[in-house]
């Protein structure tokens, strides 16, 4: 695990970004720069700070508490091979992945052929919140997401049954 992630920031502790209480990466870096996006000061490519993995899974592991980790952004698809090999130990630790993505669940199918570390990242997530953030479908009642187009998806299911199958909350 020495590869490293350019991250916008971290939180500790939180229970809005999915199930539970989780620890959240968020990813520098995102091309989608969606109208309206919650977090646009991680759309730079240039901007926040290159971190070990090994470090944020230090700080992870010593938390006792926490249900899961998700990874935000930015795009966490836009460095999949550092957020895939992460996903993997933590993983290990039992903890569970959310990996929010602009992109939609069809497009990193369709990807992962010329880009296998999508390949990686998605193998290893547990929930995928996909698609990108659409401000004519803003709903703030939604949970874990912010408009309606997008989806929470058990990606293990999915993947084994070969369609798109979705968790509600």
């Amino acid at each position: 695990m020495n590869s490293t992630i350019r991250i916008a920031g971290i939180i500790e502790e939180t229970i809005v970004d999915g199930p539970g209480i989780r620890f959240v990466v968020f990813a520098q870096g995102c091309r989608h720069n969606c109208p309206g996006c919650h977090n646009p000061d991680t759309h730079s490519f240039t901007g926040g700070v290159s971190v070990p993995i090994s470090k944020i899974f230090e700080q992870i592991a010593k938390n006792p508490l926490l249900d899961g980790v998700t990874f935000s952004g930015g795009e966490p698809f836009e460095q999949s091979e550092p957020f895939g090999k992460l996903a993997i130990a933590l993983k290990e630790k039992g903890l569970n992945i959310i990996t929010y993505t602009g992109y939609t669940f069809e497009e990193i199918i369709e990807q992962r052929e010329k880009e296998p570390s999508w390949a990686l990242l998605l193998a290893n997530t547990d929930l995928l919140i996909d698609g990108p953030f659409l401000m004519e479908k803003r709903n703030l009642l939604l949970p874990f997401r912010g408009s309606e187009n997008q989806r929470i998806i058990r990606v293990q299911e999915s993947l084994t049954k070969g369609q798109v199958i979705t968790a509600q909350f």
